[in-house]
């Protein structure tokens, strides 16, 4: 079975953390761990790439959330790149495109 959530790439200036297919409430602990367990050993940007996700619930919304609130406090970003227009549709109705940044 596949990851639906791994590292791509590290580099001085950000973490590139895939998120395939389905990434929802089964798949939060190994959401928290795999970016977590990075982002202690590499303290910079974190950017998800979204291309080939297909679907996210509210857990990891929050996540996400509870994330882009631990790199801001520690003066860095989480950037979320190419979502499907369909999932973004649920970051703007949860009023999350005004505050999280996307490319």
């Amino acid at each position: 079975m596949e990851q639906s959530v791994k590292i791509l790439s590290v580099s001085a200036d950000k973490i590139a953390v895939g998120l395939t297919g389905d990434v929802d409430a089964s798949v939060h602990e190994q959401f928290d761990g795999v970016i977590q367990s990075c982002y202690a050993d590499n303290r910079t940007d974190v950017v998800l790439e979204c291309a080939s996700l297909d679907f996210i619930d509210s857990t990891i919304l929050g996540a996400i959330v509870k994330l882009y609130k631990q790199l801001k406090a520690d003066g860095h970003r989480l950037i979320i790149k190419d979502l499907k227009p369909r999932i973004k549709k649920l970051f703007e109705i949860c009023a999350l495109d005004s505050v999280l940044e996307f490319a």
